[in-house]
């Protein structure tokens, strides 16, 4: 698993609203009978997994318009967090993917719709 310290750049780049920023598992070479499968098919696997590095702060929540017009009016938005965390497994679908290039390593970019399954490493008791 690949984590942000301070040697690396990673912790420079924002994520935007509902994004998760995933670093792919490298895809299976060969089937689970042993066949050798070329790049082209293993990147048209409609499902792939990878572990979030980095995650956006979620969905804008619209702000309650009062009817008070002598109170100021907080500017902040607020924000439903996203149930992606730094550190999970996730499986996604490739199809709303988004590939990047960062720093010489391949990442993609995926909406916390496109994510099927996490897996956490902590009990979610």
């Amino acid at each position: 698993m690949l984590g942000i310290s301070a040697d690396n750049k990673l912790k420079r780049l924002i994520v935007v609203g509902d994004r998760v920023l995933i670093k792919p598992k490298d895809a299976a070479d060969r089937t689970t009978s042993g066949l050798y499968l070329p790049p082209t098919v293993q990147e048209k696997e409609q499902v792939q997994s990878g572990y979030v590095i980095k995650v956006g702060p979620g969905y804008p929540i619209p702000t309650p318009s009062d009817d008070e017009p002598w109170k100021e009016l907080e500017e902040s938005v607020k924000y439903m967090p996203l149930q992606a965390q730094e550190g999970d497994l996730a499986l996604y679908l490739q199809r709303n993917a988004i590939d990047l290039q960062y720093e010489g390593e391949q990442y993609v970019i995926v909406p916390q719709g496109s994510i099927l399954l996490l897996e956490r490493s902590e009990d979610l008791d």
